[in-house]
């Protein structure tokens, strides 16, 4: 299977040659975080979320699973887990697509447009469907309060995150980096 390997490989560079911050998880290249950009003239505008990636060892034939780690209110997101609800990564992947397309035009896609009719966050497809001024203002919280623009944001590392032990004894800033889910003990 060297097609598939060889394939997930290009993918990997080509993404990381179109200016992505990209941060492997293991040694191997199926798992890794990407840095993604709110899209211009949107309420996401401004918003930088940490995206981790897994490819499928099948992976072109397979999709990408993809979710956000930094929190995001958005009624196809989950808010705990992170997990994303679009129809063109789950259910109508094609080998033709690949990580970029993920990046500059699905994701960015998934934020222009909710679905609430579909929603993996109930909270938030409610409130968009019954007061969209309200659901606004509520994305751009999070945004300011979550997903604000790194001041390190020339390499993204694991060293830059707080251990728990950081987290732990920081009361002021507690709330500057939160992570969608819950820690391992």
């Amino acid at each position: 299977m060297s097609s598939p390997s060889k394939r997930r490989e290009m993918d990997l560079m080509k993404l990381m040659m179109s200016d992505y911050k990209v941060e492997m998880i293991n040694d191997g290249m199926q798992e890794f975080f990407v840095e993604f950009n709110g899209p211009k003239d949107s309420i996401y505008e401004g918003g930088v979320w940490k995206i981790r990636v897994e490819l499928p060892d099948a992976y072109p034939y397979k999709s990408p699973s993809v979710g956000f780690i930094t929190k995001i209110y958005h009624p196809n997101v989950d808010e705990m887990s992170g997990s994303v609800c679009l129809d063109v990564i789950n259910q109508t992947w094609s080998p033709m697509f690949d990580l970029v397309n993920v990046f500059e035009t699905f994701l960015p896609q998934l934020l222009l447009y909710p679905n609430p009719s579909d929603p993996l966050n109930g909270e938030a497809a409610a409130l968009m469907m019954r007061d969209r001024p309200t659901y606004e203002q509520r994305v751009k919280e999070y945004c300011e309060k979550y997903a604000k623009p790194r001041a390190d944001t020339e390499e993204m590392s694991s060293d830059d995150e707080m251990s728990e032990d950081e987290y732990a004894s920081d009361g002021d800033d507690e709330d500057d980096v939160a992570i969608a889910g819950k820690l391992d003990p």
